[in-house]
């Protein structure tokens, strides 16, 4: 996106000039309410929004017959040079002229005369800003889908890299079974791929045009929405005037999303930082991802993933901030709604960063591959195997897991792995559960290794590495 960071009090003009409105009041707005009531310091970043919307509308309202062909023209060239003082940083904001809209309008008068002044002929600034946010939404939408499949595209890169590589795969983080890191990886593609899923279906209902409800009854103009619609690539428009001024579930549906996709990379984050401390040491993350310690010369702390986890509370609580932010509106517009656009540049801004240092940052994970096989030594990673082995010679299933159940006690008494007892003393140890022992060949220490657990789980979805290497490239040629 192109915006431009949002402008601080002091870069605003505030010399006082009529409102839009003053003719209802007897005297002026006080500074502090000007202050406390803009949004001009945040809302002017929709300001390429507003003009596209405001040039589609002039184009309808010339095409109706509503403003002259030559009004249309002034509006255009003035629009024209109104967008390029606004990305030179020219563009002087002024307090008094509240939000983008008027700002820019004021500016267009002041360019173009009484053609300005017809341009808001047949909308309100309540349609206005409502078909703004959906522009400026849909714009940051189709950025984060890229970004998504930018994302996915270097996940899944190191998960084909590591689609052999064996480690311990946990549940209530103890050692459960033997997965690769390649599967363990393709767990989140699959979490992202979700995610993708719900963007594009969120904006399908932002990609909805509002412009032409006006206020909230509609406007007696002969107006042509489908017109306007198809000007600014909407779907289609919004069926009732008084919802679609006052909607923004498109927003808090948005934020939803939102929230689903940084907790998942919280979750990825909350991962690398266990398997980066020396306890666990399954991998090492490049040095421009971490930082050290101002009094400890050893310290490499993987500060990014703790910055996602930490970002991850932010857009939850933009999400909350909308939810609660409409709870109590009757219908139509109320100004509570100027508080909806904070919370949602904030999260989008934090999405797109997040994926942005998230696609660099999988490629700088440094896999120890050793770490991962010798912490599968240390909790009988391969029992279930032995069960399903049992099983698989005849025994009910929980016969065979009270079988293994006793054998893995032998083995914490002996201070051992499964693999490593004698096969009578494997039989020995199952010797209390009746048909359990004369069932062990020599074969099940073939069952018992690593990798004879993960070739065994050999069905879509599981971690054999030939499944890990198809899923990879399922994953490929859906995002290709």
């Amino acid at each position: 996106m192109t915006d431009q960071a949002a402008p601080q009090p002091h870069d605003i003009d505030s010399a006082n000039t009529s409102k839009a409105w003053s003719g209802r009041f007897s005297e002026p707005v006080s500074d502090l309410v000007k202050r406390y009531t803009a949004s001009v310091y945040f809302d002017q970043r929709m300001a390429q929004q507003d003009i596209r919307g405001s040039l589609a509308h002039a184009k309808m309202l010339a095409r109706q017959g509503i403003i002259a062909a030559a009004d249309l023209a002034d509006i255009e060239r003035g629009m024209a040079q109104i967008l390029g003082e606004i990305e030179r940083g020219e563009f002087v904001w002024s307090l008094d002229d509240e939000d983008v809209h008027l700002n820019i309008e004021k500016r267009l008068t002041a360019l173009v005369g009484d053609a300005g002044k017809r341009l808001h002929t047949g909308r309100s600034r309540n349609d206005q800003v409502a078909t703004d946010i959906r522009l400026w939404l849909r714009d940051a939408i189709d950025q984060i889908l890229i970004l998504i499949g930018e994302f996915q595209r270097k996940l899944l890169d190191v998960a084909e890299a590591h689609a052999a590589t064996p480690m311990p795969g946990f549940t209530h983080l103890q050692v459960a079974q033997p997965v690769t890191f390649g599967h363990h990886l393709m767990a989140y593609y699959e979490m992202s791929r979700r995610d993708a899923e719900r963007f594009a279906d969120c904006r399908k209902r932002v990609n909805r045009l509002p412009l032409g409800s006006a206020a909230l009854a509609g406007t007696s103009y002969p107006i042509d929405r489908e017109f306007v619609a198809a000007e600014l690539g909407f779907d289609e428009v919004c069926y009732n005037s008084l919802d679609a001024v006052s909607d923004r579930d498109f927003a808090i549906e948005f934020c939803a999303a939102a929230a689903l996709l940084m907790t998942h990379l919280s979750r990825l984050s909350e991962e690398l930082i266990l398997w980066m401390s020396p306890r666990v040491g399954f991998i090492d993350l490049a040095d421009r991802f971490c930082t050290g310690s101002s009094i400890m010369p050893q310290k490499k702390n993987p500060d990014v993933p703790e910055l996602v986890r930490g970002k991850t509370g932010r857009v939850n609580g933009s999400l909350i901030a909308l939810l609660t932010l409409m709870k109590g509106q009757p219908l139509a517009y109320n100004k509570d709604n100027q508080e909806d656009k904070e919370p949602l540049f904030d999260t989008a801004d934090t999405v797109i960063d997040t994926l942005r240092i998230y696609a660099d940052m999988i490629t700088g994970i440094k896999v120890k591959a050793d770490a991962m096989r010798g912490a599968l030594s240390q909790g009988y990673a391969t029992a279930t195997d032995l069960a399903d082995y049992l099983v698989k010679q005849g025994l009910p299933f929980r016969d065979a897991h009270e079988a293994v159940a006793l054998a893995v006690r032998a083995a914490e008494g002996r201070g051992c792995d499964l693999p490593q007892f004698s096969l009578e003393e494997l039989r020995a140890a199952m010797a209390h559960v009746p048909g359990a022992a004369e069932r062990v060949g020599p074969e099940v220490f073939e069952v018992l290794t690593v990798e004879g657990s993960l070739a065994s789980r050999s069905h879509v979805g599981g971690t054999a590495p030939e499944r890990v290497r198809a899923a990879v490239a399922a994953a490929r040629k859906r995002l290709a």
